[in-house]
């Protein structure tokens, strides 16, 4: 329950850093031990989102959130 919260607040720490266009198309994922993951809805995202790693990264620590990475995960649906 602790780390679905602190994934809630990472997202909402990095919503002011996403392009308007796709902030609804990612998604707060799992957070364990390695870093966080990002739920994506789209290949395009991903790349999109990859360029923003170190900017997203820095915005977290600035807040006293250190994430070891932050993964991509584009989302499949069925």
């Amino acid at each position: 329950m602790q780390r679905l919260r602190l994934s809630q607040l990472y997202m909402q720490i990095l919503q002011p850093y996403l392009p308007p266009g796709i902030q609804s198309l990612v998604q707060p994922g799992p957070v364990d031990d390695e870093g966080w993951t990002l739920l994506v809805a789209n290949a395009a995202v991903s790349a999109k989102l990859r360029q923003l790693l170190p900017r997203l990264q820095e915005a977290l620590e600035k807040k006293g959130h250190k994430v070891n990475a932050i993964r991509l995960k584009v989302q499949t649906r069925r």
